[in-house]
């Protein structure tokens, strides 16, 4: 628990003159595929585990690829990478990588964030609307190519007067 406040305490950390929306945005770039890490963890999946690393490792790179190809000026002038946007896209990765793989309960606040995400993006001249709109996108589509629904089977023992047997069922 300490390492997590550590690091929670590190991501926080941003210079001063940066806004709340400027450092909430840079701050869920990190911590939604943390989360989404986490979320694995708790249910015991290592195959969503894997597929989370697929559709970020493809979302990350296809981003950087269209950055150094495109190079485009960014709004407020401080570079030429702003299409698209990795936040956007690498939070969108993360929220529907949760809805795919674990549904509309981890889904919906997921995508509020990568929405909220998209916003200060735009909100803080660092992109323009269709930047943010390419990056949501790309991290859309990568997990619907590489994310499965989650299955998880379950049996339990049945023990009565007339007999013995097992109990199996699947949550999807």
């Amino acid at each position: 628990m300490k390492y997590v406040l550590l690091t929670l305490m590190i991501l926080c950390s941003f210079p001063s003159q940066a806004s709340f929306k400027e450092k909430s945005g840079d701050f869920l770039e990190i911590a939604m595929p943390l989360a989404s890490v986490g979320i694995t963890y708790y249910h015991d999946d290592m195959q969503g585990f894997k597929e989370l690393a697929y559709t970020l490792s493809a979302t990350a790179l296809t981003t950087v690829l269209l950055k150094k190809t495109v190079e485009k000026d960014r709004p407020d002038g401080s570079g030429d990478d702003a299409f698209p946007s990795g936040h956007a896209a690498i939070t969108f990765s993360s929220a529907s990588f949760l809805e795919r793989r674990y549904g509309w309960k981890y889904g919906v606040p997921a995508y509020l964030l990568a929405s909220w995400t998209a916003y200060t993006r735009v909100d803080t001249d660092k992109h323009e609307i269709e930047d943010v709109l390419a990056g949501a996108a790309i991290g859309y589509a990568f997990s619907y190519l590489f994310v499965s629904e989650y299955q998880q089977l379950k049996i339990a023992p049945l023990v009565s007067k007339n007999y013995v047997g097992l109990s199996a069922f699947m949550t999807f």
